[in-house]
């Protein structure tokens, strides 16, 4: 059941030209829906994804970076191999600043802070990762209250670093977790939203030809 005054999950799930941000001959920009992998996964009914649908619109395109399944939200396509090579290196030189929100159970007492820890896959229990100060490779999440009600808040979530599931171990080890996640929380926050409530809402990075830097942004659709 969802919580209380919540707003609806109004998410529009159209074919992906419909969800261009941004398009040139180095790279394409798009709106990702929550539910579709970004490359194939294993087993039959996982082969439909991001990427495939990408190229049958734009044969050249490549994955850059990667959202999890039900994360919703910007995500940049390269169009040859030098645009993707100039990309990776922005991502692994963590020159790409990347901004989320997402819908939370409870509010953090205070109104901004830092999340800096360790993050492993817990091999006992997968997909899932967990906090491990020594096993763990360093994870740093910035973090903001947008909006609070008494039973949820909405945040703004800057990563710094690329870790696997690092917002949803985040904020699971902040004691909010995010609603609707299926892996991580409580009974309560899994079963709040009918999705993931996690969306990138703005992305910026230097162009991989012109060297400018670009910025795009888009709200969340919950």
């Amino acid at each position: 059941m969802l919580l209380s005054n919540l707003p609806a999950c109004s998410e529009n799930t159209l074919d992906l030209q419909s969800r261009l941000l941004y398009e040139d001959k180095f790279l394409v920009v798009l709106n990702k829906p929550s539910g579709l992998l970004c490359q194939p996964g294993l087993g039959k009914g996982n082969q439909d994804s991001l990427i495939q649908q990408a190229q049958d619109l734009w044969i050249d395109t490549l994955i850059v970076h990667r959202l999890d399944r039900d994360t919703s939200g910007i995500i940049v396509l390269a169009r040859d191999r030098d645009a993707h090579r100039c990309l990776s290196r922005q991502f692994q030189e963590r020159k790409v600043k990347k901004t989320y929100r997402a819908l939370v159970l409870g509010t953090p007492v205070e109104s901004r802070g830092a999340i800096v820890t360790r993050i492993r896959k817990a091999m006992h229990v997968p997909p899932r990762y967990c906090v491990d100060s020594i096993r763990g490779r360093e994870a740093s999440t910035d973090w903001r209250v947008v909006t609070s009600q008494q039973r949820y808040a909405r945040m703004e979530l800057e990563p710094l670093t690329g870790r696997s599931h690092q917002l949803r171990v985040h904020m699971n080890y902040l004691g909010n977790p995010i609603l609707g996640d299926p892996l991580y929380g409580t009974d309560e926050s899994q079963k709040a939203f009918p999705r993931l409530a996690l969306h990138a809402t703005a992305i910026s990075l230097d162009h991989p030809h012109t060297r400018q830097r670009m910025q795009w942004t888009c709200s969340e659709p919950f």
